[in-house]
C-alpha cells in the first residue's frame, strides 16, 4: 500500500489519508468543499460541489490516475432536494466518461458540508 498525500488538496482533518493505492486501485478518502488551504467554501451546493472536484482532481494527479480512471464515486448529500444540482456539476465532469455510482442522503457531513465525495480509481 501506498499513502498519497498533495498539498494541492486540503489536509486529512482527522487520523486518515487523503487516499491509499493498492496494486493499481486508488481509493480516495471523501472530499469536502475545503479549499487546500483548509478554508471551508461557503457558497451554494453547486460552488461546493466545484470545490470537491477539484480536490478530487489533486488527489487524482498525485496518485497517477484521473477522473477519467475512476471506477465508481460514492457521493454523500446533506438534502436529496440538492440531487439535480450536484448531478449538475457531475455531469460536467463526467460527461463522457460515466463511473458506477452512488448517491445518499446524511443526517450530517464534516464540517457541516453540503456535499461529499470519495472515488475509487485505476491507477495508470
Amino acid at each position: 500500500m501506498k499513502t498519497i498525500h498533495t498539498n494541492e488538496a486540503p489536509a486529512a482533518i482527522g487520523p486518515y489519508s487523503q487516499g491509499v493505492i493498492v496494486d493499481k486501485l486508488f481509493f480516495s478518502s471523501g472530499q469536502i468543499p475545503l479549499t487546500a488551504s483548509g478554508e471551508m467554501v461557503t457558497g451554494d451546493v453547486k460552488e461546493q460541489t466545484h470545490q470537491v472536484f477539484k480536490n478530487l482532481q489533486a488527489v487524482l494527479k498525485e496518485a497517477g490516475a484521473s477522473l477519467e480512471t475512476v471506477i465508481k464515486a460514492t457521493v454523500f448529500i446533506k438534502s436529496m432536494n440538492d440531487f439535480s444540482s450536484i448531478n449538475e456539476v457531475y455531469g460536467e465532469y463526467f460527461s463522457s466518461h460515466k463511473p458506477a455510482r452512488s448517491c445518499v442522503e446524511v443526517a450530517r457531513l464534516p464540517k457541516d458540508a453540503l456535499v461529499e465525495i470519495e472515488v475509487v480509481a485505476l491507477v495508470k
